[in-house]
Parts: C-alpha cells; sequence; structure tokens
C-alpha cells in the first residue's frame, strides 16, 4: 500500500493561445472532492492567462525555452511541486472525483507508474460517452480492470502494440518512480504514445480506473482535431508500432489504425 496524500497532488494546466474553454477546465479542477494544488504553464502568455490566472489565484509559470508540445508537457511537469500530477488540457473538464478515485487507485497499487481513467468526450458541447473509437479503447484496456496483470509488463505492451487506448489527459504520474523527463522531442501526433511505449518498460504498475472521470473535447481549433488531419500522423503511427512489430506486420496494423482515428474527426 502507498500512503500518498491529498496534498501531494498537483494538476498542471497547460494552456496555449486563447481558449475558450480554459475558464471552465478551471473551475472543473477548482471543484475536485479533495483540494489539489493548481498551477498553470505556457509558452504563449497572453492577456486572457494573465486576467484568469489573476482571478483563480493560480501559479502562473512561462516556458520562456524551447517550445513544443513535448516541450511545453515537460516544463510543466518538471514544475509541479506535488509527488502525483496530472496534466490536464485546456479545453477538457474534469469531474469532481477525479483527483479523489485516482489517488485511490494509486495507493492501492504496487509500485505506481501512471494512473489514467475512463473518459468521455465532448462534441458540440454535447457529452458523449459511448462511440466506436471509446468503445474499441475500452476493450484494449480490459485486462487492466485487474490489479495483478496492471503490474504486468508484457500485458500493457501488447496492449499499446496495438495502438494507445490510453488517454493522454487523464494520466496522472507518479513523479518518484518516473524519469525527469517524461516526453520526447520530435513527435507531434504521439507524444503521448511514445511516453507510455518508455514507461511500460519500467517496473511497476499501469494503473486503471475504469470509471469515467474526464471529458476530451473535440472541436474544429483542438489540437486532437489538427494532428489527425495532417498526414504525418501516419508516419509517427507507423514508426511507434515498428517499436513492437516487423516492419510488414506494423505497416497492416497501422492501415487499420489510421481508419479507426477518422471518428476523431469533425
Amino acid at each position: 500500500m502507498n500512503h500518498y496524500h491529498k496534498s501531494e497532488y498537483t494538476f498542471v494546466i497547460c494552456a496555449y493561445g486563447e481558449s475558450p474553454y480554459l475558464e471552465e477546465c478551471i473551475i472543473s479542477l477548482r471543484n475536485q472532492s479533495i483540494p489539489a494544488e493548481i498551477i498553470l504553464v505556457t509558452s504563449t502568455p497572453n492577456k486572457q492567462i494573465d486576467l484568469l490566472v489573476k482571478k483563480y489565484r493560480l501559479k502562473y509559470f512561462v516556458n520562456e525555452g524551447p517550445k513544443g508540445i513535448a516541450e511545453d508537457w515537460n516544463f510543466g511537469y518538471q514544475k509541479a511541486a506535488g509527488k502525483v500530477v496530472t496534466i490536464a488540457h485546456q479545453d477538457d473538464i474534469y469531474e469532481p472525483c477525479f483527483a479523489q478515485r485516482n489517488l485511490e487507485e494509486i495507493n492501492r497499487a504496487g509500485h505506481p507508474l501512471i494512473s489514467f481513467a475512463d473518459y468521455g468526450e465532448i462534441r458540440a458541447g454535447e457529452r458523449v460517452i459511448s462511440n466506436k473509437l471509446l468503445n474499441i479503447k475500452r476493450i484494449m484496456l480490459l485486462p487492466l480492470r485487474l490489479r495483478i496483470l496492471q503490474r504486468s509488463r508484457f500485458v500493457r505492451r501488447r496492449i499499446l502494440s496495438f495502438g494507445s487506448p490510453i488517454c493522454c489527459p487523464s494520466v496522472t504520474y507518479v513523479k518518484e518512480n518516473l524519469p525527469e523527463v517524461i516526453f520526447e522531442t520530435g513527435y507531434r501526433s504521439n507524444v503521448d504514445w511514445q511516453a507510455w511505449e518508455k514507461i511500460s518498460r519500467r517496473q511497476g504498475s499501469f494503473v486503471y480506473c475504469p470509471d469515467i472521470l474526464m471529458f476530451h473535447r473535440i472541436h474544429l481549433e483542438s489540437a486532437t482535431t489538427a494532428i489527425i488531419a495532417d498526414n504525418d500522423r501516419s508516419k509517427e503511427d507507423y514508426a511507434m508500432f515498428c517499436k513492437f512489430w516487423p516492419k510488414k506486420i506494423a505497416g497492416i496494423i497501422e492501415h487499420f489504425y489510421r481508419n479507426g482515428e477518422k471518428s476523431n474527426e469533425i
């Protein structure tokens, strides 16, 4: 049993540009059932962010070093003081019990590496809890409902070998069991999948909470939508599958994976 305390939990909001949904995200984190530290980091400081930071009295850090998705996420991760850290995406909404449920599952696990939850989507302002892509991801994660399998490197690597069913903004990191740098530069669409692959090699648990604890927003301006529309996505997917499979098999799996990801398009 672990004994991570609620005072050791930090949410890091990675803000970029001017998002019309940022304040909604902040409010959802402030409404958690347990108090958690909230910090905001950005590489694009602007008036909207300044106003919200002052309004909600958030700790605020500007990344003045190299810019990019991986760089910004690593910057936020390193600025978090807590031992248990969630990198929140600015457009998403977190259920009030998100931090509490994750902390409970982490404290039950043996040597936890990351914790992640089931999730829904927000499309055109409506919450969606079931569609083809969400259901496929839930099926892929079924083995991790068993705690004994959460410690298995073989099981989690087999899951990741068919794609990434782990929702990045739902992930909580147990910092003392992880490297200082989580995300590698050079990836755009698969920054998160690359991280899970790297972490999956370590000894410890991939803690899965099958409750829907957050909602990921899909909209025309979101990074997810823009990246899927980019042809470079297929190249990165293929490179990831090659970490698990021979090249010919990786190419076949990538073809079917690409068709499945189209359900994320608007």
